[in-house]
């Protein structure tokens, strides 16, 4: 709910206050004095496009606050805070202000936002009706999501089922559709795949296998240094010659007896001979270590080495094409393999999905006839109760008609096309209600709609400007009667010059002009009272003080109070 809105410097508007409120509110004034301004400010904060054109003369820039009451409207406060803004304590408060240059300015919730933040909010917030806007339910999507709103339960319901047999079907049919359009790629690649399986198998690469590999080739191709190096450094630790040549065990060995024989003189040498004791030991375990290494060294170096080279040839030939290391290539000879299986199952695949989609579009077929059933009640009783508003609206010959026709396709909102049209009189064609109408007679259609449809709204607050245009005496008072209808469950704001309307309303704005200075300014006032009799009478009759005026405002306004 708007619960006030600042205008500065906006057309004829100077500096004024427009305090709204629950219910209905009416705003008149003189022609000229900038009734229209209160929509287009209205319009600005609503996203509009802004018109340099519209700042008042003289000032650098019009600026328009609207501050809204949405204690319970969670979709308002959370695009509100993805804006950057904050909704305190249920009041949201929107700016947006026009230079004379024309460059646009919003904050959302005291942050500078885009302007189609604006507009976002709007869809949310107010509907406005007037002769030259474009009306909510042109689109054949608004359309049908006013009969869906209307329908109630029984339409949601079966909206439900629909929806979830359409989303089961299109997953289905999507991944079938994939299948089969991918058949020959997916067919080429199980090939491909297959045959690198097959290659990395008839390898049986182990893991480490190549590291392995490279050392034993490291070994062989240097075979006849390491057996020169190792059975020289075994000559000299243990000769096994016969020509007397001292060895590093024989001489170690002589040395510990000589230390043993004196050991026992001086302490001071047990600490050698138990040195010489582990050096002997030592040497004769590496004497040992280096037979048993020369023992090791393979025979037929020149073959081992070339049946080395010829594995590790095979092994780079995978790493060549399969990763960087064995483990990698058998890490993908398993993914390979994992593959494989999910490929060769397409086949079966595709036929379980042939049937679901068979089964899925039975189950689409039900649902959508469900729906449209539904819709189609919805539309007749929609169509029966807002032709039966319009003939109290000067509008006696004026038939609703809302089509519900098959579409031919399945989408997700069903396959029905939704029209709402107007026959406008007896005998002619319905037609859109865009273009059956005049613009009084549109407003009067949407306000027909409204008041039928205000027990689904979502929308808080209407605005109709000039909903009354060519209507008067009791079809204006049936106007007003039906606002105040609406304004029983919704905010209501309307732009009139007629005093049967204006009667119905319990909050009475006025936009007064003042020319006293060098530029007409006007600005806005509540009108209780007296001063409310005053301009009612000046409505009926033109003249405020007129006694006999007064007095037809008063009874106007008891006819009001007995009859809203």
């Amino acid at each position: 709910m708007i619960e006030e809105i600042v205008i500065s410097d906006l057309g004829v508007i100077g500096e004024t206050t427009l305090e709204l409120g629950p219910g209905f509110t009416v705003v008149t004034g003189e022609t000229g004095a900038g009734k229209t301004m209160i929509v287009t400010a209205l319009g600005l904060l609503l996203g509009a496009r802004a018109d340099a054109g519209s700042v008042r003369r003289g000032a650098s820039s019009a600026v328009v606050e609207g501050r809204w009451h949405v204690p319970d409207h969670a979709a308002v406060a959370e695009r509100v805070e993805d804006a950057g803004g904050t909704v305190e304590d249920g009041e949201l408060i929107l700016t947006r202000t026009v230079s004379a240059e024309g460059r646009s300015r919003a904050t959302v919730g005291g942050r500078s936002a885009p302007v189609a933040v604006l507009g976002e909010l709007a869809d949310q917030l107010v509907t406005v009706h007037g002769q030259s806007d474009q009306i909510r339910l042109t689109s054949a999507s608004a359309q049908r999501a006013a009969l869906d709103g209307f329908g109630g339960r029984a339409v949601q319901r079966a909206l439900d089922a629909y929806v979830a047999a359409y989303d089961t079907w299109q997953a289905h049919a999507g991944e079938l559709e994939a299948l089969v359009r991918d058949r020959d790629d997916r067919v080429a690649e199980a090939d491909r795949i297959r045959a690198a399986s097959d290659e990395i198998e008839s390898v049986d690469p182990q893991p480490g296998e190549d590291v392995e590999l490279a050392e034993r080739a490291e070994r062989l191709g240097n075979l006849e240094e390491l057996r020169l190096a190792a059975g020289t450094a075994h000559e000299a630790l243990s000769s096994e010659s016969l020509d007397g040549v001292a060895d590093v065990v024989g001489l170690v060995e002589a040395a510990r007896r000589a230390v043993e024989r004196v050991a026992g003189s001086d302490p001071a040498l047990q600490p050698v001979l138990e040195q010489l004791t582990e050096l002997g030991i030592q040497a004769s375990d590496a004497s040992a270590g280096l037979s048993s290494y020369l023992g090791s060294l393979e025979p037929d170096a020149g073959h081992d080495l070339e049946l080395v080279n010829e594995r590790r040839a095979l092994l780079a030939n995978l790493t060549r094409k399969y990763g960087e290391t064995v483990d990698d290539v058998i890490a993908y000879g398993q993914r390979a393999s994992d593959r494989l299986l999910e490929l060769d199952g397409d086949d079966d695949r595709i036929v379980a999905l042939q049937q679901a989609v068979e089964q899925d579009e039975q189950a689409l077929e039900q649902t959508a006839a469900t729906l449209t059933a539904a819709r189609t009640k919805a539309a007749g009783d929609l169509a029966k109760r807002v032709t039966a508003e319009l003939r109290t609206l000067a509008m006696a010959g004026a038939t609703l008609v809302v089509e519900v026709t098959d579409g031919g396709e399945y989408r997700r909102h069903g396959r029905d096309q939704v029209a709402i049209l107007l026959q406008p009189h007896s005998g002619t064609d319905p037609r859109p209600i865009g273009k059956g109408a005049s613009g009084g007679e549109l407003s009067r259609v949407m306000l027909a709609i409204e008041v039928v449809m205000a027990g689904s709204t979502t929308v808080p607050t209407f605005v109709f400007d000039e909903v009354d245009a060519g209507v008067g005496g009791a079809a204006a008072i049936e106007i007003g009667r039906r606002l105040a209808k609406l304004a029983e469950r919704t905010q209501v704001v309307v732009v009139t010059h007629l005093a049967q309307v204006a009667a119905f309303a319990n909050n009475h704005l006025n936009v007064v002009k003042d020319a006293s200075g060098a530029v007409t300014s006007s600005s806005v006032r509540r009108l209780e009272g007296e001063e409310r009799l005053q301009e009612m009478a000046r409505l009926l009759s033109g003249l405020g003080d007129s006694a006999s005026g007064i007095e037809h405002a008063r009874e106007l306004l008891d006819v009001a109070g007995r009859r809203a």
